[in-house]
């Protein structure tokens, strides 16, 4: 699922000031490229937590509510005086991305074939990945 939110950027000193209010989130960058880097690695990270504990992602603000939310949240910094752009994230492919560990199963073969595999020195784990992704109909 690819969402687009609402992120505030705002220049103090030398950095870039970073604020999702749809997901309370807050970061920082040394460029307004990388702020909005930084904007969309957390949004994706508290995005996939977020699936992960069974919550459900919040839907995008308008430019209004965020705003609001923005001058709501202004006790220490106000982020409303920043640049408001919106940050794309495609929650799918940035799990795929992020989840990358691997997990153990426990494969049967019959003693025949996988005496073959081993002697033509193939990776079951690697073919049984590949066959997998084939038959799911996706990529790494």
């Amino acid at each position: 699922m690819k969402q687009a939110y609402p992120v505030f950027i705002a220049k103090q000193d030398k950095d870039f000031l970073v604020y999702v209010p749809d997901m309370d989130l807050y970061t920082e960058g040394n460029s307004v490229a990388d702020a909005m880097e930084m904007a969309r690695d957390a949004i994706g990270l508290k995005g996939i937590d977020m699936e992960d504990s069974g919550i459900e992602l919040p839907n995008p603000s308008n430019q209004a509510q965020a705003l609001e939310k923005a001058k709501q949240d202004a006790d220490i910094f106000d982020y409303s005086q920043g640049t408001l752009t919106l940050v794309d994230v495609d929650f799918s492919e940035y799990r795929k991305k992020m989840d990358n560990k691997t997990v153990r199963r426990n494969v049967t073969l019959p003693n025949w074939l996988n005496l073959q595999a081993e002697k033509a020195g193939i990776n079951v784990s690697r073919v049984l990945q590949e066959a997998l992704m084939a038959k799911l109909n996706v990529s790494k």
